[in-house]
């Protein structure tokens, strides 16, 4: 769910910023912890967005943009557990 909040946020920045994205995925992986009886929550939760934006793109505001999605998603404001995001970008090989 996390994810799927940020794969919505950070094309709309990225556009904000004048940045095409034409491909994101995302490998996301959260740690659940169990105490004694059985009661779990999750723990820290890593995104690992792989995205392509257009050829000629600026990477590295790309990247920067991730911070930004963070501030603005629902979702993120919402945890009480550390979000950390290790963002791979590359520009795209056409228009």
């Amino acid at each position: 769910l996390r994810a799927t909040a940020w794969a919505w946020w950070y094309p709309r920045v990225c556009s904000a910023a004048g940045i095409v994205v034409h491909h994101y995925t995302d490998e996301a992986e959260a740690i659940m912890e169990e105490d004694a009886s059985g009661a779990g929550r999750f723990g820290p939760a890593m995104l690992r967005p792989n995205v392509v934006i257009q050829a000629g793109g600026d990477v590295a505001r790309a990247a920067e943009l991730h911070n930004e999605a963070h501030r603005y998603c629902y979702i993120a404001s919402s945890l009480h557990f550390q979000v950390e995001c290790q963002p791979v970008i590359a520009p795209g090989t056409g228009p």
